[in-house]
């Protein structure tokens, strides 16, 4: 394999291990900030490896409100899951019990395009125990369902595709402050120059990365030992090159290729 040197750093150029999943993309408005963001992590919590979670799922970017259908600030989110009908449980699951039930937010379908769309507002309209009421607004064909508060708007339907899911690198450093320094310095500069990507795990670094199955009991996947700092020295296999105490891994879904790549 090839090595390089960068700002005296080695890296190794290799490879990484990806998959395709359904993805959706949805942007979140609200009256400021504060509630757009807080929808949105609210709506991708427990969603960092479709392994152990029940969908994979996080924040792309903040998005002005001059880019938005409702003139309202917005943040958008990309939630993935392995089937259409899984992911689309995940939406009406996710939408309605984390941004119809934030103050002042509204959602829409920011993956335009698409062949495939789920009816996920028409789902959510049944909240609205037969008081909602399917408009067009913005130029968009939206449920209103009326709450305490006013009323929520969906959208009736949004675009899904297949996206790019697993992609990869990993830090290795000399102790975990300089590691952790490093790994978010890498999801800074991600998340500031790359779009259409998410970084899933919490604040976008892994410390835990996995293997596929186990050598001990009948589990999906475990720790991934050959990159355990700790087991240098008893296992065979360890790929952890003498003088690295800290090992994290930067994971990156995208809606396409190119995207994670530029990642």
């Amino acid at each position: 394999m090839k090595h390089l040197i960068y700002h005296d750093v080695e890296i190794e150029d290799t490879f990484a291990e990806m998959f395709e999943m359904w993805a959706s993309r949805v942007l979140i408005t609200a009256e400021n900030e504060k509630w757009a963001l807080t929808a949105a992590e609210a709506a991708t919590g427990f969603a960092s490896s479709i392994i152990g979670s029940p969908a994979e799922a996080g924040i792309e970017r903040l998005v002005p409100a001059s880019e938005t259908p409702d003139g309202r600030v917005g943040v958008l989110i990309q939630i993935y899951h392995r089937t259409r009908g899984d992911l689309k449980r995940q939406m009406i699951a996710r939408i309605g019990q984390c941004v119809m039930t934030c103050p002042t937010t509204a959602a829409f379908n920011a993956l335009e395009g698409t062949a495939r769309k789920l009816k996920v507002g028409r789902s959510l309209r049944f909240f609205g125990d037969g008081f909602q009421k399917f408009d067009e607004m913005y130029g968009r064909k939206v449920w209103r369902i009326p709450v305490m508060e006013g009323e929520f708007i969906v959208e009736s339907s949004f675009g899904v595709k297949k996206g790019v899911a697993g992609g990869n690198f990993f830090i290795m450093a000399k102790d975990l402050k300089s590691g952790l320094a490093a790994a978010e310095l890498a999801v800074e500069a991600i998340r500031k120059n790359v779009r259409e990507v998410i970084l899933p795990f919490p604040g976008g670094v892994c410390r835990s990365g996995s293997k596929v199955g186990s050598l001990k009991y009948k589990l999906p996947a475990s720790t991934n030992h050959p990159y355990c700092p700790k087991l240098r020295g008893v296992v065979s296999d360890s790929q952890v090159p003498e003088g690295v105490n800290t090992i994290y891994e930067i994971v990156i879904n995208g809606l396409s290729l190119e995207s994670v790549k530029m990642a």
